[in-house]
């Protein structure tokens, strides 16, 4: 159930950051609407990849999603816009990754 519930969301980050990044080279970097357009599908797609969690709490999911989107971007960053973090930028991301696993994979009674 863990493996499926972080492999959902990797894909939901890659959606998601993948949809953003794709609307900011559109329009920031002047690539076009193609551009934009392709983003927002994107985007629409981490809408749905969101709800095949296996937990059914729509608060706990997208408050756990938002760790995995902080230390997500800062990844991204690096891999496609040549962004270096400094320590702060990961203390950060590590403190968010720790929230998540707090969040969704503490035990719970009931």
């Amino acid at each position: 159930m863990v493996v499926k519930s972080l492999l959902l969301f990797a894909l939901a980050a890659l959606a998601e950051i993948g949809g953003a990044w794709l609307v900011w080279q559109g329009v920031r970097e002047h690539r076009g609407w193609l551009w934009v357009g392709a983003g927002v599908i994107a985007l629409g797609l981490y809408g749905f990849v969101a709800t095949l969690q296996p937990d059914a709490n729509f608060g706990r999911i997208l408050a756990a999603y938002g760790g995995v989107f902080v230390a997500g971007s800062l990844a991204w960053g690096m891999v496609l816009d040549g962004f270096r973090p400094d320590r702060y930028d990961v203390a950060g991301a590590l403190v968010c990754l720790v929230g998540v696993a707090v969040t969704m994979y503490a035990p719970r009674t009931g």
